[in-house]
């Protein structure tokens, strides 16, 4: 039976309030008439990714389950969504907010990666995957709020590329120990005398000490370049997006506390960090009296 649009809805709230991510799942922050299709969204990049990475099947099964969300998402748009909740609230929300296609796509394009590609040469090389598997979701609030402005866009991708960055350094384990899958770049590896056996032991050396504040450091860059966004947006938004530039940086200054020896670490917030983010609410700077990044790492990192 085909869900009614508010069922189809629904659905995707629970679906959406039963994981944790860094980005607003439907946050009652949010203004009401974005909430439903932010959780859908998230729920279609859920989705995504769960193919690409749990389950049991072979690479060319996850390849072709993507490629039929790629079918499915164009023929949602054209007006034939499949009998599925996902697809009956995005084919409300597409066409109810203009929503582009090319973020969804670029998001399958960046999973299909996760199957077949397990490290990146270069900086340019994650930042292109970056640019697929974060900025879109930050496009797509944008052009749900009517704020897709190019000065947006710009901050709005920052802010995504330095909050993908940053979750690559909370899940370095998972990743690299447990799935084999290493978002710090060879290049990076070599500038900074680290083989990959040497750092997926863990030990306590200088030279893996000083990789991982690199990529703390450029991390933070990109976040902070963005730390603009949240003033030019408006009301109840912008809010959120404070609070969310304020939860990256609160893991950026974890993350550079972390003691030497320690790359795998994932930072845990607590209620004084909790408080410190909210104190985003108030007027003022998003990031007034933070640490700024390296100048190295700003002048190497935001395009």
């Amino acid at each position: 039976m085909t869900p009614s649009v508010p069922d189809a809805y629904r659905e995707c709230r629970a679906l959406a309030r039963a994981h944790y991510e860094n980005f607003p799942v439907a946050s009652h922050l949010l203004p009401r008439r974005m909430r439903d299709p932010v959780a859908a969204i998230y729920v279609f990049a859920r989705r995504a990714d769960d193919l690409a990475d749990e389950g049991t099947h072979g690479n060319d099964a996850r390849l072709a389950a993507l490629d039929a969300m790629a079918a499915d998402i164009d023929a949602t748009a054209a007006g034939r969504p499949p009998d599925d909740a996902l697809w009956r609230a995005l084919a409300d929300a597409i066409p109810r907010y203009d929503l582009q296609l090319a973020p969804f796509h670029n998001l399958l394009s960046a999973f299909r990666q996760d199957v077949t590609q397990r490290r990146f040469d270069t900086f340019d090389d994650l930042r292109d995957y970056a640019r697929r598997s974060a900025d879109p979701v930050g496009r797509l609030l944008l052009q749900l709020a009517d704020q897709a402005t190019p000065a947006n866009i710009t901050d709005s991708d920052r802010i995504c590329t330095g909050l993908q960055l940053i979750n690559f350094l909370q899940d370095l384990h998972q990743d690299f120990i447990e799935r084999d899958r290493l978002y710090i770049p060879r290049a990076d590896l070599a500038a900074f005398g680290v083989s990959e056996e040497r750092l997926r032991s863990g030990a306590g050396e200088a030279q893996i000490d000083a990789l991982i504040a690199h990529q703390t450091e450029r991390a933070g860059a990109w976040l902070y370049a963005g730390r603009n966004l949240p003033a030019r947006l408006p009301g109840r938004f912008g809010l959120e997006i404070r609070l969310i530039v304020r939860g990256g940086w609160r893991i950026v200054e974890r993350l550079r506390a972390t003691k030497a020896g320690a790359p795998f670490a994932r930072p845990r917030l607590d209620r004084a960090d909790r408080a410190w983010i909210a104190r985003g609410l108030l007027p003022g700077a998003v990031l007034g009296g933070v640490q700024p990044p390296r100048e190295v790492a700003v002048s190497e990192s935001v395009e």
